[in-house]
């Protein structure tokens, strides 16, 4: 598990910082399965999906990465489809697999220093 950041919302700035984090784990589900996991716990966790896009909620679990697969489906796209823009995203997941390289081949170091994309504070 990564340190937890702050940053500021993307899209409407009239919410909350968002807390941010990356996690590594092993799992016998496959993505689909996964998936269906995460949405399960954001439920719980009393996450509402509206038609808005990038309002603020209680909690948001993204599949960034599934092992080395490339995933496109209608309810999953991994890489998560704009990751590589995402600092946000991308510091989190650095601190805790530093020598990663996406499937299709960037290092995950190179695609953070042409982003560059500041370190978030931390939480």
């Amino acid at each position: 598990v990564s340190s937890f950041y702050r940053t500021p919302p993307l899209g409407p700035q009239d919410q909350p910082d968002y807390l941010n984090a990356a996690v590594a784990l092993e799992t016998t589900l496959d993505a689909d399965a996964l998936l269906n996991h995460t949405q399960r716990i954001e439920l719980q966790q009393g996450r509402t999906r509206k038609a808005e896009r990038w309002g603020p909620r209680t909690l948001d679990l993204d599949i960034m990465l599934f092992g080395n697969e490339v995933i496109n489906t209608p309810r999953l796209t991994v890489p998560h489809y704009d990751m590589q823009n995402r600092g946000f995203m991308l510091w989190p997941l650095f601190e805790i697999a530093p020598e990663l390289r996406f499937p299709d081949g960037p290092a995950l170091r190179d695609v953070l220093a042409n982003l560059g994309a500041e370190k978030p504070a931390a939480w």
